[in-house]
């Protein structure tokens, strides 16, 4: 079952769940999108038509913020919980260790990721981290450097791949290349390695859980996130009201007598 939430299709699913299917798409072998919608990325879907096919195509799509359960509760039609992005990953790679999955980290800045590995591994006894790297900054339109890439994730092989590029760009790599790498499972993480590695900090719990996060990357950082969440992410709420009135319009328009 899905929610839709400003046209983007959101699975109702928990954390515990969407582990489970990435299993299964790890036994299956086609290679597979999961992606991790927030708000800022259903606003940019908006205005960028290929990010929005990407998510619109998305084999599994999991709710990263709190406002997301907000909407779709106010909807009607309501989200399990919050399946943070960062949190998927880390659960994700717990769930490797126990399984023999093999991983391969693609982003963030030089070492960062490498850290993140290093960091798991040691968390998690037995977790394979097969490869890491982090591309050049301008790397998405080098043909080279692509073939590049694709040829390291393809000789390690992984079942998993966690690319942390930020949205929509990490989405549109994973889209343009997910059938000539072969990966059972691609998924977007933003910043998780640098959370993993120590490099940033994340809100503090109950912020997580309030639905305040974003307040918390403001404070923390105003020039780099203050335009984002409070000017240009600002009409999400606005937008979910006028689909809700649209959709309580279609129900009262009878139905045509045939």
């Amino acid at each position: 079952m899905t929610t839709d939430i400003l046209g983007i299709k959101v699975d109702r699913v928990g954390m515990a769940e969407t582990i489970a299917k990435i299993d299964a798409f790890i036994a299956q072998r086609a290679p597979r999108l999961v992606i991790t919608p927030n708000v800022d990325h259903l606003i940019k879907a908006r205005k960028d038509e290929e990010f929005k096919q990407i998510y619109r195509d998305a084999d599994l799509s999991v709710p990263d913020g709190v406002p997301l359960l907000w909407a779709a509760k106010f909807l009607g039609t309501p989200l399990v919980e919050r399946v943070n992005g960062t949190d998927l990953f880390e659960a994700l790679c717990a769930r490797a260790a126990e399984k023999g999955h093999r991983l391969f980290f693609l982003g963030a800045a030089p070492g960062i990721a490498a850290t993140a590995a290093a960091e798991l591994e040691q968390r998690h006894p037995g977790l394979k981290v097969v490869g890491t790297y982090s591309p050049p900054y301008d790397f998405f339109d080098s043909r080279e450097e692509n073939e590049k890439i694709e040829g390291m994730i393809r000789a390690a092989q992984p079942d998993i791949l966690f690319v942390g590029l930020g949205a929509p760009k990490q989405e549109k790599w994973i889209s343009r290349h997910m059938h000539a790498l072969q990966v059972p499972v691609s998924v977007g993480i933003g910043a998780s390695f640098e959370y993993v590695a120590g490099c940033t900090a994340r809100a503090p719990y109950w912020m997580q859980r309030s639905g305040l996060e974003w307040l918390y990357r403001i404070i923390e950082s105003p020039s780099r996130y203050w335009r984002r969440y409070v000017v240009e992410d600002a009409v999400f709420f606005p937008l979910v009201f006028a689909q809700w009135l649209k959709t309580l319009t279609q129900k009262r328009v009878p139905r045509p007598a045939f």
